[in-house]
């Protein structure tokens, strides 16, 4: 009898072995597969149209490439001046130096939207070889929460095949793979919270993504409660821990700001111009996109009866225009949208730093810094339509290990890049981008389902998810049938509208299952406290 509980035992651990051993290798093949038909797909996507974030990066390329340090954040010549951190522009830099071999003309500053094949080669490319850290990325995350290699390799296909991904950075151009590669790098380290090392390296790489792009300042406020919590775990280190992360942070923004501390107040002008408006050009699916909607219903309705003759006309910020207003309700300041941003945000940080039953659950502090990003996102100033990825890109990993999550992420993820979709108007992209979009949805619906073996999403949530495509459809071809060049803005308030119906939807549901989670985990914890505490009692009167 002893040695078949022992043969059991033995099998047991056998099974456990080989579900975790795939942890443990550097390079797995069918990571490696994955990547390579994802680079394929983006190597067939370099002729297609690109936007004027082309050119912004271009003349990135001419400006740190031509002038001094000290007039990078002062050149005004062109209206695409240079407007992230530091540390970008230094990565601006070393890609301007490589340029040079394919093109040096498109150095020049004074060389307005230039792109010859060359350059559109180089800069094409250039994003491609950066999304090397968005795999490395994927993979470290991958491999901290995911549960199973199946759910590791269903997590690696749906992000680096991400649509969104693909649609912002490979046909409209920009960088955001290399960056949120870098995001996950760190959220990985981060969680490893019984190494030290681990831990401060983490937090390195999060310093250096705040000076890479300040729109990571959105998961800041969840890292901070994570770090801090971390440092309390033992009372008497606390002191060299946070000395440890203070120091970190003090080196790096050192490094990204000390060559242009003279003229500091500029730079900061760059990265935080407040006189831009609330909303930008194109409508990011909040909820000042949903306020606007509002605004501009009941502006029609009172003047249609006649209620407000002289009520004045609403103006909705453009990229480079300097103020809004709204007609009927009340145009909020950025003090305002700072403070409802930090507000909505309160009580997920003081659950996560407070619960000391799940201080060293990884998934909880994701879950954290997806409701701070959702609601940086919602309810931020001057918030871009691309700056969803942020929550879209963390969320896929727990999609894949939980139900719950899951179905959030099938109505996030195909709200908020069917929202991506305008920014590819040429009317030639329109197969393209719905061909795109809706392989994505359909690939990761069928393979979530078959994941977790049920029905994700309840027939109200597939009637909203279904319709989703049809909006891009009225946005891309038929409003211009029935309108033909009137209402142009239309379209795009209409998806925006409906795109913040559902993502306004999946934070507050988001927002329940994070507090559920911590709640459901500590009542499990004291519930099997309390049970080890009777047996200890039986034991002991027994004994």
């Amino acid at each position: 009898m002893s040695l078949r509980y022992k043969k059991h035992d033995f099998e047991n651990r056998e099974i456990e072995k080989e579900d975790t051993s795939w942890k443990t290798g550097w390079i797995d093949l069918n990571f490696l597969r994955i990547f390579i038909l994802a680079t394929c797909l983006k190597l067939l996507l370099i002729p297609t149209y690109h936007s004027t974030d082309f050119e912004v990066h271009r003349n990135w390329l001419a400006i740190t490439y031509s002038l001094p340090i000290k007039e990078w954040y002062v050149e005004a010549t062109y209206q695409w001046t240079l407007d992230y951190p530091p540390l970008f522009a230094w990565f601006e830099y070393a890609l301007s130096n490589l340029a040079v071999y394919f093109d040096r003309e498109m150095l020049r500053i004074d060389n307005f939207n230039y792109a010859s094949p060359a350059t559109i080669v180089f800069q094409r490319c250039s994003v491609i070889v950066a999304d090397l850290m968005f795999a490395y990325g994927t993979r470290e995350i991958g491999r901290v929460l995911c549960k199973t290699k199946n759910s590791y390799l269903l997590f690696t296909f749906l992000s680096l095949f991400n649509v969104g991904l693909l649609v912002v950075d490979h046909v409209h151009f920009q960088y955001n793979g290399f960056l949120l590669g870098i995001l996950l790098l760190s959220m990985a380290k981060v969680s490893e919270v019984i190494y030290q090392g681990e831990v401060l390296v983490g937090a390195t790489w999060f310093a250096i993504l705040l000076n890479l792009k300040h729109i990571y300042l959105y998961t800041a406020p969840a890292y901070t409660v994570w770090l801090l919590k971390w440092c309390c775990t033992k009372r008497n280190q606390f002191l060299g821990k946070f000395i440890k992360l203070g120091f970190i942070v003090v080196i790096v923004f050192f490094f990204s700001f000390g060559p242009f501390i003279d003229q500091l107040p500029q730079v900061l002008s760059r990265l935080f111009p407040f006189k831009r408006g609330l909303v930008h050009a194109y409508w990011a699916p909040n909820f000042w996109a949903l306020y606007a909607g509002a605004d501009k219903i009941l502006s029609a309705i009172c003047r249609r009866a006649g209620w407000l003759s002289n009520m004045k006309i609403a103006i909705m910020t453009g990229g480079l225009v300097q103020e809004d207003s709204f007609a009927l309700l009340p145009t909020p300041t950025p003090l305002v949208t700072f403070a409802i941003t930090f507000l909505t945000m309160l009580h997920p940080l003081w659950v996560l730093f407070t619960k000391d039953r799940v201080k060293n659950e990884p998934s909880h502090f994701v879950r954290c810094a997806i409701l701070c990003s959702l609601s940086s996102f919602l309810f931020g100033w001057h918030v871009h339509e691309k700056a969803i990825l942020t929550a879209i890109i963390p969320l896929c990993c727990l999609a894949v290990t939980e139900k719950t999550e899951a179905k959030v992420f099938m109505i996030l993820s195909s709200a908020g890049h069917t929202a991506l979709l305008p920014l590819l108007y040429p009317e030639n992209l329109t197969p393209l981008k719905l061909l795109l979009s809706m392989t994505y949805m359909t690939v990761a619906f069928l393979t979530l389902s078959h994941q977790f073996g049920k029905p994700l999403l309840n027939k109200k949530q597939q009637l909203y998810i279904t319709v989703l495509p049809l909006i891009t459809v009225y946005e891309t071809i038929i409003h211009k049938l029935i309108f033909r060049e009137n209402l142009p803005f239309l379209p795009l308030a209409l998806t925006s509208i409906y795109c913040a119906a559902g993502i306004m939807y999946t934070w507050i549901y988001y927002y329940y299952i994070f507090l559920y989670k911590i709640a459901s985990v500590s009542e499990t914890t004291i519930k099997t406290g309390r049970s080890r505490t009777l047996s200890d009692s039986k034991s002991n009167k027994i004994k």
